[in-house]
């Protein structure tokens, strides 16, 4: 079995306040995107357990460390079915605030649950993909959401961003998310993201806001140039997404051709 995981923005992203068990509440908008990884499942007929082989962005480490693997072995903890061969071509980059990691392991589920018919309910694969990070569960309904708690808890809104154009921009740089979080005065917005987010896109730049960047471009100013390149290309919108390092804008009209990202992960097109 053939599927497409794919990856998200965050639009807006507020650090709310940081809890007592170290971590932080936030509010923020998930949205799916179309860059995808390639992910292949089939029944093994040389394992008795797994076979795991990846290709196209190199993957570091024990296949036991990966997402994809985790949410085998969680979903076979507590269900029957057969030995599996598990391919992945990794298109999504790692570090990037993309969430493929956490599609790839939430896809993973969903294929099982398909293949062997283990009829699990939607509501049922989230409590699962919850188990494997905190944001996997966003991509079994895999639709634009409202999160909150440390991201989370889901309220379902109505945004579309369809018709309108997306470039994304990943430089060769690393933001450790415990760091960005470090770097943070959590505070509480006065409006709400999800109020802020009904407003037009042409307003969204000066109200929505990713409480990542002021830290993130004062130790990295690479990324801030590529938001403004953006801005400068004429984005209507553009944001860091998660903790970084991509930035993307949101274009009216597809965004001109450029060279000045050669040196750079660029992708992009019409979103849905």
């Amino acid at each position: 079995m053939l599927t497409y995981p794919n990856a998200k923005i965050n639009l807006g992203l507020n650090v709310v306040e940081k809890r007592p068990d170290g971590y932080h509440n936030i509010e923020t908008i998930f949205y799916p995107i179309g860059l995808s990884d390639v992910l292949q499942v089939e029944v093994s007929e040389t394992c008795t357990d797994y076979s795991f082989s990846s290709s196209g962005i190199q993957i570091d480490g024990d296949p036991e460390d990966n997402l994809i693997v985790k949410a085998y072995h969680l979903l076979r903890s507590g269900y029957q079915f057969p030995p599996i061969d598990i391919s992945l071509i990794k298109q999504i980059p790692f570090g990037a605030g993309l969430g493929g990691g956490s599609s790839d392991a939430a896809f993973m589920l969903e294929t099982l649950n398909e293949m062997f018919q283990l009829k699990i309910t939607p509501g049922r694969l989230e409590k699962i993909a919850a188990k494997l990070g905190a944001d996997c569960p966003v991509f079994i309904k895999n639709k634009p959401v409202f999160a909150t708690g440390i991201g989370n808890v889901f309220t379902p809104i109505k945004l579309s961003l369809k018709g309108y154009f997306l470039l994304l921009v990943k430089p060769d740089i690393h933001v450790s998310t415990p760091v960005a979080y470090s770097m943070i005065d959590p505070q509480k917005p006065e409006v709400s993201l999800s109020e802020l987010i009904l407003k037009p896109i042409s307003e969204w730049k000066n109200v929505v806001k990713n409480d990542f960047e002021k830290s993130v471009f004062a130790k990295y100013p690479e990324i801030e140039n590529i938001k403004n390149t953006l801005y400068n290309m004429g984005a209507i919108y553009a944001s860091m997404s998660g903790s970084g390092s991509s930035v993307y804008g949101i274009f009216e009209s597809a965004p001109p051709k450029t060279e000045v990202f050669q040196d750079y992960f660029v992708t992009g097109g019409e979103l849905d």
